[in-house]
């Protein structure tokens, strides 16, 4: 969906011109930038996720097909991570029920040793 799309969508569902619409919606995004790449805070949405700015440290690399090494300064880059609630599974995590299984059973397999 573009951001077009967006604010046709939201003009349609409220009743708004998308004059005003679009205006909203850009002064949406440039405040998130503005908070982002300005002042280097996170933007936090409850309900829909979180915007945060990630620090990456100074560090060399390597340009193998000509043998050099680069130098590449510490920068910070954009990053998203949604909320739990909009997530596909929910609060279910990859291997979370292996993990508990495997911790019950040694906890009752310990508890079986000091009988």
């Amino acid at each position: 969906m573009t951001k077009a799309e967006i604010i046709n969508k939201i003009a349609e569902d409220t009743g708004l011109p998308k004059k005003d619409v679009a205006a909203t919606v850009e002064a949406f995004m440039e405040e998130i930038r503005d908070c982002m790449s300005v002042r280097k805070e996170n933007v936090y949405l409850r309900g829909f996720g979180t915007f945060i700015v990630k620090h990456r440290a100074k560090k060399t690399a390597r340009n193998i097909s000509k043998n050099t090494t680069l130098v590449i300064d510490a920068h910070d880059i954009p990053a998203f991570k949604p909320a739990i609630s909009i997530m596909p599974n929910g609060k279910k995590k990859k291997g979370h029920k292996m993990a508990t299984h495997k911790r019950k059973k040694r906890l009752r397999k310990n508890r079986h040793k000091s009988k």
